[in-house]
């Protein structure tokens, strides 16, 4: 699995509300700004039980709208020694698409250069054998009956989150030009738990926003309360006081696209994915697939602009003459 898409897995990790309960440090340089709370007396707020419901019901349209988009991914990573310096600072530029309803995200660049022939040959074998293993997790699990995502990760439900925490403070503030309702959550250390997914989402404490029209999630931060391990550290495991933010925008007015990840802390995923530092994940140059349009495609490499530098379009194939209706 790629880095890029083990940090996103992470997020998405305990359900569809897992990035509801994201955060950005205090002092973040990276952090988005806080936007201004909207006082609305005229209007009352929405019931919040139903909020969130309605909020799970409308990510499977979501996520329907995010299989016709392309996008760049352009990640940059510090790694932290013992004494919280850095060592190490890695950069990766990918391409998020879907494969056989699975999304993936294809590496393209390192550090700033295009991979060479012989690493984009082994990058599509990675891909390969990523979306064959995926779709077979999933097919496995709805064989049983159980709601994965489209990589076969299990699913909570709204239903149960509210089992596990307690969503208050609801208000209404703007964000990008449209009004959201922003309701923070605190899980309950006395709810019992089922598995040790569900047991993170009782660690965390954070915010979240839903777009009022859409009825979508579009922003959340948190921070984890306690150290946490999957499968004895195998699958993931989570040092206590990370933490994360993520943000959505609205791509073409009709569908709801990753915009920012930012992450603080240690966390591993699989044993041989995940970070020790910090973390920053932005993504560019939306495009939607079209039967009747080529997508331009992208040399991998982020310009001084903070842009993909586009290559050169791939040209029309020259029709044969011999296929062509006469007048």
């Amino acid at each position: 699995m790629a880095r890029i898409s083990a940090i996103f897995a992470t997020i998405l990790l305990t359900g569809c509300f897992a990035t509801a309960q994201q955060p950005t440090p205090p002092n973040d340089p990276a952090a988005v700004p806080s936007q201004t709370a909207v006082e609305s007396p005229e209007k009352p707020l929405p019931d919040v039980r139903k909020l969130l419901l309605e909020a799970e019901r409308n990510q499977k349209t979501v996520e329907a709208q995010q299989k016709d988009y392309t996008y760049h991914v352009h990640q940059e990573e510090q790694e932290l020694d013992g004494k919280g310096n850095v060592k190490k600072t890695t950069v990766l530029d990918a391409e998020s698409l879907t494969i056989n309803s699975v999304r993936v995200d294809r590496i393209v660049g390192r550090d700033g250069k295009p991979l060479t022939d012989n690493e984009k040959k082994k990058e599509d074998e990675r891909i390969n054998k990523e979306v064959a293993k995926d779709r077979e997790r999933r097919e496995k699990a709805e064989g049983k009956g159980q709601e994965t995502n489209s990589r076969g990760d299990a699913e909570i439900s709204a239903s149960r989150v509210l089992e596990l925490g307690t969503f208050s403070n609801p208000r209404r503030e703007m964000l990008d030009g449209r009004p959201t309702i922003v309701v923070d959550y605190a899980g309950d250390p006395n709810a019992k738990t089922r598995n040790r997914a569900e047991g993170v989402i009782r660690d965390l404490v954070g915010t979240v926003w839903i777009d009022e029209a859409d009825r979508t999630m579009v922003r959340g931060e948190g921070h984890f309360l306690n150290d946490f391990k999957i499968g004895g550290g195998l699958v993931a495991d989570v040092q206590k006081g990370s933490n994360f933010s993520f943000r959505a925008q609205k791509v073409n007015g009709e569908a709801w696209l990753p915009m920012q990840l930012d992450g603080r802390g240690k966390i591993r995923v699989l044993l041989f994915a995940g970070f020790n530092g910090h973390i920053h994940v932005v993504t560019s140059d939306y495009r939607k697939f079209r039967a009747t349009t080529t997508i331009l495609g992208s040399n991998g490499v982020i310009g001084p602009d903070g842009q993909p530098l586009p290559a050169d379009p791939t040209p029309a194939p020259t029709p044969d003459p011999s296929t062509v209706p006469k007048p």
